[in-house]
């Protein structure tokens, strides 16, 4: 499997994520909406965006494990904030770069009223490829 990222010239190169990746590979790994609960389903993290961050991203690299993926091999994510603020990208962020390091799947960011979960304040939904 291979990625490439690019960031095309005339769109200002962000610094958190890739405009665009072209993926070549032949299976498809797709990751439900993942939320801030522990092993046993309770909430890590009350009203700490950072905490539930870390525990979000973390979720996301058990369900690529269990998948035989690795971060690295992600392409896409759907981040839906509750109650978002501006403040948040790098609360989010820190829990984001535990997971990828240096690597920048490309990425939606929606701010929405409420999850399924009034507490929760992030789910990340994950794409990857594999060979």
């Amino acid at each position: 499997m291979t990625l490439k990222c690019i960031n095309p010239d005339g769109i200002s190169t962000p610094q958190t994520y890739s405009h665009v990746i072209v993926a070549t590979g032949s299976r498809m790994i797709f990751i439900a909406g993942q939320v801030a609960e522990d092993s046993q389903g309770n909430l890590v993290g009350r009203g700490d965006m950072t905490a539930q961050a870390r525990q979000v991203f973390a979720n996301i690299g058990r369900a690529l494990a269990a998948a035989g993926a690795e971060p690295r091999q992600v392409t896409k994510l759907t981040i839906l904030v509750a109650n978002y603020q501006r403040e948040h990208l790098a609360m989010i962020e820190e829990g984001r770069i535990s997971l990828f390091n240096d690597h920048k799947p490309t990425d939606t960011l929606v701010g929405v009223a409420a999850l399924t979960d009034p507490d929760y304040m992030l789910e990340v939904d994950a794409v990857a490829v594999l060979e």
